[in-house]
C-alpha cells in the first residue's frame, strides 16, 4: 500500500472546512486530500480550489475519484446512508459523531464494515489530546489509586440560527448532549472504564429551538466510580472553562480548557501527601504538578492515527467499537431523560 492515504470529504463546508481539512488532512504526514463533496456546490468548489482537491457533484463521483478513505462531516441524519455508500464501495470511513440516529443503524454499519474489510472510525479526536493521553497513563499506572469520581464539562453559546441542524433533533439526533456530551462521556470511559448506567436530564433553559440546549448526566461505572457530565448550548463561551476533574483514592487530576477544539489547556496532578486523617482539612494551594506534554493538534492526530491504522492493517484507536459504544450510551441517556429513571447501558 502507498505511504499516504488518499482522502475524500463528504460535507466540506462545516467543521471539515473550519478544522479537519486545514488542520487535519492537509498537514498530516500520511494523508492527501484528493476530493470533496457538499450539497452546497458553490462553496464546495471554493473549498476544492483552496486546497487543491477535486470538486465532486455527488457522493458517487467522489467515490470514483481515487479515494482510499472518506471523512463524513454532514448532519447526523444522513451519516448512515452516506457511510453505507462508502463502505459498500470499499472505502474506509471516519464519520463524525454521533454515527447514526439509533443503535441498530450503528450496529449495522459495524457489521457492514467487517463484511467489506474496511476500517470504520468515529471523530472523537478529543481523546487524542496530549494532556488527556498523559492523564490516561497516570490513571492506568495506578497513580490516582482507585477511581472515585469524575466530571467533564463542554459548553458554549449557540443561539437560534436558521438552518442550524444541531437545533433540530430530527436532523442532529439531539442537541447539546448529542453534539458535545458524547465527547465528555467517551473521555470519562477512556479514563475510568465502561459505565453501566446513566441518569440524565435535558431541557430548553434559554433557547427555544426543538433540540435541548442543556443536559446533565450522572454515570455509574463498572468499577464503582461515579461521574457527572454537563453540556450546555446556553452558557456564554466566556463563562465556561470546560473543566475536567478526575478523582481517585490517592489524588486527583484537575484541568480546564483541555476539552474542546484547542491543542492544550491547563492540567495539574495532586497526590496525597500523608496516610492519616487530617482533622483540620488543611489544603496547600501551591501543591500540585503541572502536566504539560508537547501539545498536538487533535484534528491532525485523528487523521494521522486513522490513516496509519489503514497503512498498518490494524484497527484504529478511533475504531468502530467506539462509535457503537457512544451510540449506546447516548441512547440510554435520552431514554433516562424521557422516563425519569436510571437506565442500564446495553453492552
Amino acid at each position: 500500500m502507498a505511504r499516504k492515504i488518499n482522502w475524500g470529504v463528504i460535507g466540506s463546508c462545516g467543521i471539515a472546512l473550519r478544522r479537519t481539512i486545514p488542520e487535519g488532512i492537509v498537514p498530516a504526514a500520511n494523508a492527501d486530500l484528493v476530493a470533496v463533496f457538499d450539497t452546497n456546490l458553490a462553496k464546495n468548489a471554493e473549498t476544492a480550489k483552496r486546497f487543491g482537491a477535486r470538486a465532486c457533484g455527488s457522493v458517487e463521483e467522489l467515490l470514483a475519484a481515487g479515494v482510499d478513505a472518506v471523512y463524513v462531516a454532514t448532519p447526523v441524519f444522513v451519516h448512515c446512508e452516506q457511510a453505507t455508500q462508502c463502505v459498500k464501495a470499499g472505502k474506509h470511513v471516519l464519520c463524525e459523531k454521533p454515527w447514526t440516529m439509533d443503535v441498530p443503524s450503528a450496529r449495522g454499519l459495524v457489521e457492514l464494515a467487517k463484511q467489506h474489510g474496511v476500517q470504520l472510525g468515529v471523530g472523537l479526536m478529543i481523546r487524542l489530546q496530549s494532556q488527556h493521553q498523559e492523564a490516561l497513563k497516570l490513571i492506568s499506572s495506578g497513580k490516582l489509586g482507585k477511581p472515585v469520581y469524575a466530571r467533564a464539562q463542554l459548553s458554549c453559546w449557540y443561539p437560534p440560527m436558521e438552518g442550524a441542524w444541531r437545533q433540530e433533533p430530527s436532523q442532529g439526533g439531539g442537541g447539546s448532549l448529542a453534539d458535545m456530551g458524547v465527547h465528555c462521556m467517551d473521555l470519562l470511559e477512556m479514563f475510568f472504564g465502561p459505565a453501566v448506567a446513566v441518569s440524565c436530564r435535558i431541557g430548553n433553559i434559554v433557547h427555544p429551538y426543538r433540540s435541548e440546549d442543556g443536559a446533565a448526566v450522572i454515570l455509574e461505572f463498572e468499577n464503582g466510580a461515579l461521574a457527572t457530565v454537563d453540556a450546555f448550548f446556553c452558557i456564554p463561551d466566556e463563562g465556561s472553562k470546560n473543566v475536567l476533574e478526575l478523582y481517585g483514592s490517592e489524588g486527583s487530576i484537575l484541568a480546564k480548557g483541555t476539552i474542546g477544539q484547542g491543542p492544550q489547556g491547563e492540567m495539574t496532578l495532586f497526590l496525597r501527601a500523608g496516610t492519616g486523617y487530617n482533622a483540620q482539612q488543611q489544603r496547600d494551594a501551591s501543591q500540585g504538578v503541572a502536566i504539560t506534554p508537547a501539545p498536538v493538534n487533535t484534528y491532525q492526530a485523528e487523521i494521522e492515527e486513522f490513516s496509519q491504522a489503514i497503512l498498518d492493517g490494524r484497527e484504529s484507536a478511533l475504531g468502530g467499537g467506539l462509535g457503537l459504544r457512544g451510540q449506546r450510551v447516548l441512547e440510554a441517556c435520552y431514554e433516562s431523560a424521557r422516563s425519569g429513571r436510571s437506565i442500564r447501558i446495553e453492552k
